[in-house]
């Protein structure tokens, strides 16, 4: 198992991250709230999980334990794979998560796309005894603004299983009618809201 990964980022989207460690390149699916996390840094360290298929094995990164911890548990629940997992810590931080899973609010995580009645009845049922054991593992960390904001976001959108020219739409509206600089994380975050 590969616990963490410690290198120089040579490829960065919303969705993905190609990490030079001493030579081998490694490719990363991340959420968007680990996106959001990295700053301009070449430099990176992220935990990680191993996914093995019989058809594929694949990394997932996470900017911090919280992050890590919270996704493990997704995956101890029942119907809850690595991309759906991923896809939750994309609409929500760990925290807002666990804020909504221990409050037990259904309607909260039933706005994340691929989560139904059942699912989220699941999460809160499964879960809520769980989050309270990963107090103390959040780290810090600073939000980051890309070069070309609503490309990066369109593109996350998209990998999300969105339709594209829905997406482009709603983005460019929301750029239009921002009243001030947009990071790519909270664009994505308005217009999951929107949807």
């Amino acid at each position: 198992m590969i616990a963490f990964l410690s290198g120089r980022i040579l490829f960065k989207n919303p969705t993905q991250l190609i990490i030079d460690v001493q030579g081998v390149g490694y490719e990363v699916n991340i959420s968007l709230y680990t996106y959001g996390q990295l700053g301009d840094s070449e430099a990176v360290k992220l935990h990680t999980y191993l996914s093995v298929r019989e058809d594929a094995q694949v990394l997932y990164g996470f900017i911090n334990k919280l992050e890590k911890e919270v996704f493990l548990l997704l995956l101890s629940v029942q119907g809850i794979g690595p991309n759906t997992a991923r896809t939750i810590l994309s609409y929500a931080t760990p925290d807002e998560l666990q804020r909504a899973i221990a409050s037990g609010n259904e309607a909260d995580i039933r706005r994340i796309k691929g989560v139904g009645p059942k699912t989220a009845q699941r999460l809160i049922l499964e879960l809520r005894d769980k989050f309270s054991k990963l107090a103390g593992l959040e780290d810090s960390a600073v939000l980051s603004v890309g070069n070309n904001i609503k490309e990066e976001a369109l593109m996350a959108l998209v990998t999300l299983g969105f339709p594209r020219p829905q997406m482009e739409k709603i983005l460019t509206q929301m750029v239009q009618q921002a009243a001030g600089p947009l990071t790519v994380e909270e664009l994505i975050k308005k217009a999951l809201r929107s949807v």
